[in-house]
């Protein structure tokens, strides 16, 4: 069980309008940021966030789609010596879900769904390749399923990460922001 604090969306957004010192980041990649984010939200990429992103003097909020990547952002700052940092709980889906104000743009296909794809594609081709020519690339499936295995377990996926960095994930030269090109 994480010991990371949580909010809310409705008590964020009630939080957010009392206090205009406080930030919310999204944690999401700029493509998914760019589809749907909440209005006061910034992004900055899980795999970009550091402790020296955040003031110390405000109070920082972060999310993403669910949670899931929100949360390691924070077990990361917390980590790292941030102290007024909190997840919201259910991400921009509760945040959306509870009819607070979102920004949307280009559609993007979601991160989760990418790796169901990659990884189908991989297990397909493996069994495939391991049936029609060499039974050897039986090991290709397996390794998929391993890494699928893991990913549940650990609730951290290697195929996400690097699918995140992949240049259709990124938001092509726009700002990710709103107003500054995200740290690379």
């Amino acid at each position: 069980m994480s010991n990371v604090p949580t909010i809310s969306p409705q008590e964020l957004s009630e939080r957010l309008g009392s206090d205009p010192s406080a930030v919310l980041i999204d944690v999401r990649t700029p493509a998914e940021f760019r589809e749907v984010h909440a209005t006061a939200a910034r992004n900055i990429p899980l795999d970009r966030i550091t402790p020296q992103d955040i003031d110390s003097g405000k109070t920082t909020y972060v999310i993403c789609r669910s949670g899931s990547r929100a949360e390691k952002a924070c077990e990361k700052l917390l980590g790292g010596g941030c102290g007024n940092v909190t997840n919201v709980e259910g991400g921009t889906q509760a945040w959306e879900a509870a009819g607070l104000p979102v920004v949307r743009g280009k559609k993007t296909i979601s991160l989760e769904r990418q790796v169901r794809i990659a990884a189908g594609s991989l297990v397909l081709i493996g069994a495939l390749l391991s049936w029609f020519y060499m039974p050897a690339f039986v090991w290709l499936s397996a390794f998929v399923g391993a890494g699928l295995v893991f990913a549940g377990v650990t609730d951290t996926c290697g195929m996400g990460m690097m699918l995140a960095k992949m240049p259709w994930n990124q938001a092509g030269g726009e700002s990710c922001c709103g107003t500054q090109k995200c740290a690379t």
